[in-house]
C-alpha cells in the first residue's frame, strides 16, 4: 500500500487536489480554477466537463509538487461543493445539461408554490432542510421537466442523477460506482434524515423518479477503485467521501458535541456537532449528517449564509476596486471603521436563518465620503454579521454559550475578518496552520476508511496558527449589531 492520501476537494470556483502523507503533513497541493455560467439573472451554472478537466489538472499539480508517483497514493477522499445537482447518461457517461450550482435560484418559484401548498413542516420533519432553491431536490426536477425527452428517459432507467461526489466516483471508477454518501445525501431533500434512505414520500412530493438516485454510502469505507480514470493508474481505492461542509468539520475534529466551525469560503457555513440525534432546530437552522463511520452516525446543526468570499470576488471582478482577493484586507484597513457603510451580501438571497431567496445585496450608509476603502471594510464586516447570525440561532437551539469557534477556508487568512468575526460574536476564534480543513477533512476520512486513522490520530494531523480573543467594548458591539439588524431590516423590506 502507498504511504500517501489524496484528497479531492471539488469546490464552487475552483478544485484543490491535496496530497497527504499519513502523519497529516501536505507534501503537494494544486488549485485550479474554472468558469462559472449566468445564464440569466439568479442562474449559476458549471459545465461539468470543465470540473473534471480540473480535477485530472490538480491532482497532476499536486503531485508533481510531492514529487511522488500516482502509485504511491494509499487511497482518495473526496470532498465537495455539495447540493450542485448533475443528470448523465448511464451508458456514456455524457451530462445531458450543464451542472446547476446550489446558489442557483431557477426553481425559487416551485420551491414557493411547494410551501404555499403547506409541505414544508412535513418536508422539514423528514429531511430536517427547508424547502428552498439552495438543495438539489427541485435542481433534479428541472433539468427532467425541461431538457427534451429526459424525464421519459429517466423513467426508463437510461439516465443518472449525482451530486459532484456522485459525478467524480462515478468518472473514477471509470462507470462502475453510482453512490453518493451520507452527508451529501442528506442535502438533496429526498433522504429520511433518520433512516439515512431515499424516502418515497419526499420522491413524489419533489418529481424525482428512483430509477435515477445513486446508493447511498458510509462517509468512510471503500467506495471503489479507479479505473480507466486517465490521470490516475487503476485499483486505487476511494475511502471516504463528504460534502465540503461536513468534511471541515472533520477535518478540524469537531468530534465532541458541541464543537463548532465555520468555513469561509464561496460562502460561509457554521456546524455544530450535536450527536447522534438528529435534533430539528428552532431558529431557522437545519439539521444535516455530520458523517457515518463505522454504522455510527453523527448529525450536526448547520447554518449557511450563501455569499461570503464571492462577495469579495464582486469586488474584484464585479467592481474593479482590488486586483486579487488578498488586497481587501490591506485596503479595509486604511480607514478605522466602515464610518456607517453596510453590505448585506444576499447576492444569492439570504440563508439561515431568514431564508428569504428573493433578497439581494443591499449596501447602506452611503455618503459623498464613502471611499472605496470604506466598502472594503463594510464586506467583511457583513462576512463576519452574517456568520453572527448563524452563531445566534445555533446557541439559541444548542441550549448553551459558544466559547471557541473554529474557522478555515480562504477567507480565514484575513486577520482583519477574524477578529471582527471574535467580537461580534463574543467568542474565541482558533484558526489552524492550513485553512484547508475541507481538503484535510477527505484525506482524515480516507486514512480512517483504509483503516490507517481512527479519530484520536486524525486530530493529531491538526496544527493550529493562532487564536484571536474578543477585544470590542459591548457599547461598540451592540451598535455595530443595531446597524446590521437595520440594514437586514431594509433588505428584507426591499425584496417584497
Amino acid at each position: 500500500m502507498g504511504k500517501h492520501l489524496l484528497a479531492i476537494d471539488q469546490g464552487t470556483t475552483g478544485t484543490t487536489a491535496l496530497i497527504v502523507t499519513l502523519d497529516g503533513t501536505t507534501i503537494g497541493k494544486k488549485t485550479v480554477e474554472f468558469p462559472q455560467y449566468f445564464p440569466k439573472p439568479g442562474w449559476v451554472e458549471h459545465k461539468p466537463d470543465e470540473i473534471w478537466d480540473s480535477v485530472g489538472a490538480a491532482v497532476g499539480g499536486a503531485l508533481a509538487q510531492a514529487q511522488i508517483q500516482a502509485s504511491e497514493i494509499a487511497g482518495i477522499g473526496i470532498t465537495n461543493q455539495r447540493e450542485t445537482t448533475l443528470v448523465w447518461d448511464r451508458a456514456t457517461g455524457h451530462p445531458i445539461f450543464n451542472a446547476i450550482v446550489w446558489q442557483c435560484r431557477r426553481t425559487a418559484d416551485i420551491c414557493d408554490k411547494l410551501k404555499t401548498s403547506g409541505a414544508e413542516p412535513k418536508v422539514r420533519t423528514k429531511t430536517g432542510l427547508v424547502i428552498d432553491a439552495y438543495f438539489s431536490g427541485t435542481k433534479v426536477a428541472w433539468i427532467l421537466d425541461n431538457v427534451d425527452g429526459a424525464r421519459a428517459r429517466a423513467d426508463k432507467g437510461e439516465l443518472a442523477f449525482g451530486t459532484i461526489d456522485t459525478f467524480l466516483v462515478h468518472r473514477l471508477t471509470g462507470g462502475a460506482v453510482h453512490a453518493t454518501d451520507v452527508t451529501n445525501a442528506s442535502r438533496t431533500l429526498l433522504m429520511d434524515l433518520a433512516k439515512l434512505t431515499w424516502d418515497d414520500e419526499m420522491l413524489s412530493l419533489f418529481r424525482v423518479p428512483r430509477s435515477v438516485l445513486p446508493s447511498i454510502v458510509p462517509s468512510a469505507g471503500h467506495i471503489g477503485v479507479t479505473k480507466n480514470a486517465g490521470f490516475l493508474p487503476d485499483g486505487i481505492p476511494i475511502a471516504g467521501i463528504a460534502g465540503d461542509q461536513q468534511a471541515a468539520l472533520f477535518g478540524q475534529a469537531c468530534f465532541a458535541e458541541g464543537d463548532a466551525k465555520c468555513t469561509y469560503g464561496t460562502g460561509a457555513f457554521a456546524l455544530m456537532n450535536i450527536g447522534s440525534n438528529p435534533t430539528l432546530s428552532k431558529h431557522g437552522l437545519v439539521t444535516t449528517v455530520a458523517w457515518q463511520i463505522d454504522g455510527k452516525t453523527t448529525y450536526a446543526l448547520e447554518g449557511s449564509a450563501f455569499i461570503a468570499g464571492a462577495a469579495v470576488q464582486w469586488l474584484r471582478d464585479g467592481l474593479g476596486i482590488i486586483r486579487t482577493a488578498a488586497e481587501i484586507e490591506e485596503l479595509a484597513k486604511k480607514v478605522p471603521s466602515s464610518d456607517g457603510v453596510s453590505f448585506v451580501p444576499a447576492l444569492a438571497g439570504l440563508g439561515a436563518p431568514y431564508w428569504d431567496q428573493d433578497a439581494r445585496g443591499t449596501i447602506t450608509g452611503i455618503t459623498r465620503g464613502t471611499t472605496a476603502a470604506h466598502l472594503a471594510r463594510a464586506t467583511l464586516e457583513g462576512i463576519a454579521f452574517e456568520v453572527w447570525d448563524l452563531l445566534e440561532a445555533m446557541t439559541k437551539d444548542a441550549g448553551r454559550g459558544m466559547n471557541t469557534l473554529k474557522v478555515d477556508g480562504g477567507a480565514a487568512k484575513n486577520d482583519l475578518l477574524v477578529q471582527f468575526q471574535a467580537d461580534v460574536a463574543r467568542a474565541e476564534v482558533v484558526r489552524p496552520v492550513e485553512v484547508e480543513s475541507t481538503g484535510r477533512g477527505a484525506a482524515m476520512l480516507a486514512g480512517v476508511g483504509l483503516g490507517l486513522a481512527d479519530f484520536g490520530a486524525a486530530a493529531k494531523m491538526i496544527k493550529l496558527d493562532r487564536s484571536f480573543a474578543p477585544v470590542m467594548a459591548e457599547p461598540e458591539r451592540a451598535s455595530h449589531l443595531a446597524r446590521w439588524r437595520d440594514a437586514i431590516r431594509r433588505t428584507r423590506t426591499a425584496s417584497r
